[in-house]
């Protein structure tokens, strides 16, 4: 063994990283009553979205709130109105990976990739209105976990010239293969 292999020596670090993702894209309907009866929708869209996550066994639920505006004509279309209805919604959201090593309090967080918006508003008879919302996200858990490095422990000026010497047009580490520098080591 080379001086230079005696030097390396590996050390665990913890570190805050991301231990667990998920994606969901998902449709749900909701039934708004408006206190005259529809003859033609004219308008919907969704405003206000509001939400929390929170991991529910394997997956993450993220719930929350948005504000339904739907734009009706009643009265054989001679008068018009804005129905605003808060309305709840529920998304369990399953997790592609996630490291159960990971320690720690654990931060979950989540993003609206494609906000809730309505997508189909129809005339469902009785009275009432089914509107078909459509909304994605994505979510992320961080937590505390173990990195293995290695390290130098002779470190030195002398060693350190090479800085300055690196090109930045240099193709040398084009075919760099981490794999291999830790088969070296062993």
């Amino acid at each position: 063994m080379s001086g230079t292999d005696k030097d390396l020596q590996c050390r665990e670090l913890i570190a805050k990283a991301v231990c667990g993702k998920g994606h969901k894209f998902s449709t749900t309907t909701h039934t708004i009553i408006p206190s005259q009866t529809p003859s033609t929708i004219l308008g919907c869209w969704i405003i206000n979205t509001n939400f929390q996550a929170e991991k529910v066994g394997d997956a993450v639920e993220v719930s929350g709130t948005c504000d339904v505006n739907l734009w009706f004509s009643f009265a054989n279309n001679t008068q018009t109105e804005v129905k605003r209805e808060t309305v709840k919604f529920s998304v369990l959201v399953p997790l592609t990976f996630f490291d159960k090593n990971c320690r720690g309090d654990l931060e979950i967080v989540a993003r609206a990739v494609e906000q809730p918006k309505c997508v189909k508003a129809e005339l469902s008879g009785g009275g009432t209105i089914t509107v078909k919302v459509e909304s994605e996200f994505a979510v992320e858990i961080i937590g505390e976990t173990k990195v293995c490095v290695v390290v130098c422990n002779s470190c030195d000026e002398k060693d350190l010239h090479m800085i300055g010497d690196f090109e930045d047009n240099s193709d040398e580490f084009d075919d760099f293969d981490s794999a291999t520098m830790l088969d070296e080591l062993d």
